[in-house]
């Protein structure tokens, strides 16, 4: 792999570069890591070696094709990079969970850092995960809808809207667009791409998303601010221009001399960042930081909320959910979602100032004699425990996610979930001699599947 030249010459004046290793590095493939998920991940048998930094993290011997495990499609784990799972660390060090919490996950898509903060979250804190761009909401909203918890949200939205939401947020994490240098082992294109001028312009994005949200985060609030460039205008001298024009306390984080990462400082204000080089850790080229605002803020007040009456959504499907204190909002005609009950007021405050992809578990609408179950349900941990269930082989998983026939039991009527090694996959109505599959058409496996791997 040739690399570019300018950057070399700048990475041969940043602390902790180690030319040798680093050229080494690249010249091998990319690592392979997944993260389980903290429910889900308890039934399923992962050979890897654990990722220091990310209790939940695996680094894998070998990558293997994700499309023929079920596993990966009833969201048991997720396909993270093991450098960006540091994020974890960073927040058991820096963020006090011990209040309800409100977060943003500013540039969220595809959603490694938003299901690795829904893991971390308690019930009560809200996840708000966001994307502009549509194409990449729609992978996110996906992605959200497999890791399966009810309190994260999903909006398409560009960062000057959040303008209008002033102190709301407790937390707020930019894993800001960039040049990409930390991947070229992964893609080429950001590779071939790479160019000083593109670091000039993703530096002036980087800023310009920063300063949108800022009047967003409450004072005392946190800022997560995360790159995958190793170029310090997008990296030290972004958090010195943070220090210029706000009041805004670096934030240190305690990191192990074994794990290989390199501590820096901002050159003009010392603003402490965490830069990954590869070579140097078992994984990508990232950058993270953490800083905390000063400056006071105006806090939105909650409306007063009258919660509507939704007495029959709620007995309709209350076989569906786990006991739980739920609300219920209808986003369109006779599609209804599941919300905590104290998130209403979030809800009432929220959808006037963004446009959400999800809000809570989508959970279907009514029909003429019975209620249509949400795909989100299957894969919810807030699903009822007793719903009744077919439970399939790897071979059956994989034909049902084919969207095809997968021999449903005779004499079997009404709506079925279909599970593999307990993990919910969807939704099959059986009607006695036959069933119909309700995988959503966009989930569908499309490509073949191997005989070796039909077992």
């Amino acid at each position: 792999m040739i690399l570019p030249a300018p950057l070399l010459t700048q990475l041969r004046t940043i602390q902790g570069f180690d030319e040798a290793s680093f050229l080494a590095a690249h010249e091998q493939d990319a690592v392979t890591s997944v993260r389980l998920h903290p429910v889900k991940g308890t039934n399923i048998d992962i050979k890897g070696t654990p990722i220091p930094w990310c209790e939940d993290g695996r680094y894998l011997p070998s990558r293997p094709v994700f499309t023929l495990d079920p596993a990966y499609h009833g969201g048991a784990y997720y396909v993270q990079e093991a450098s960006s799972m540091f994020l974890s660390h960073v927040w058991k060090n820096v963020v006090d969970d011990t209040n309800n919490l409100r977060v943003l996950d500013l540039c969220a898509a595809p959603g490694g850092k938003s299901t690795l903060l829904a893991s971390l979250l308690k019930p009560e804190s809200l996840l708000i995960s966001n994307e502009v761009i549509r194409s990449r909401a729609s992978i996110l909203e996906e992605n959200m809808v497999r890791w399966g918890y009810s309190n994260t949200w999903v909006t398409c939205n560009d960062p000057r809207d959040f303008t209008k939401l002033d102190g709301y947020f407790d937390v707020i994490v930019i894993d800001a667009p960039c040049s990409g240098s930390g991947l070229f082992r992964k893609d080429i294109k950001a590779l071939q791409n790479w160019t000083q001028d593109n670091v000039a312009l993703c530096r002036g994005r980087q800023e310009r998303i920063l300063a949108d949200v800022w009047t967003s985060l409450k004072e005392g609030g946190i800022i997560i601010y995360a790159t995958c460039s190793f170029s310090q205008e997008e990296d030290e001298q972004v958090l010195d221009w943070v220090a210029d024009e706000f009041d805004a306390r670096t934030i240190s984080v305690p990191v192990s001399d074994n794990w290989g990462i390199v501590e820096t400082a901002s050159p003009r204000k010392g603003m402490k960042g965490y830069r990954f080089f590869p070579g140097k850790i078992n994984g990508e080229g990232f950058f993270i930081a953490a800083f905390q605002k000063q400056d006071a803020a105006n806090t939105l007040k909650s409306p007063r909320v009258k919660a509507p009456d939704m007495t029959k959504v709620a007995q309709q499907t209350a076989p569906l959910l786990a006991p739980k204190d739920w609300q219920y909002i209808e986003w369109s005609k006779d599609m209804f979602s599941a919300i905590c009950a104290p998130h209403l007021s979030d809800w009432q405050l929220l959808q006037k100032a963004l446009y959400f992809r999800k809000a809570g578990l989508n959970i279907g609408s009514p029909a003429a004699k019975e209620w249509l179950p949400d795909h989100a349900i299957a894969l919810s941990i807030d699903a009822n425990s007793a719903i009744p269930a077919i439970h399939v082989n790897k071979d059956q998983a994989l034909q049902f996610l084919k969207r095809e026939d997968f021999g449903t039991p005779e004499n079997e009527k009404g709506w079925r979930m279909v599970k593999f090694n307990n993990l919910g996959l969807g939704w099959v109505k059986c009607l006695g001699n036959r069933s119909n599959n309700y995988l959503p058409k966009h989930w569908r496996i499309r490509m073949e599947i191997p005989d070796e791997e039909v077992l």
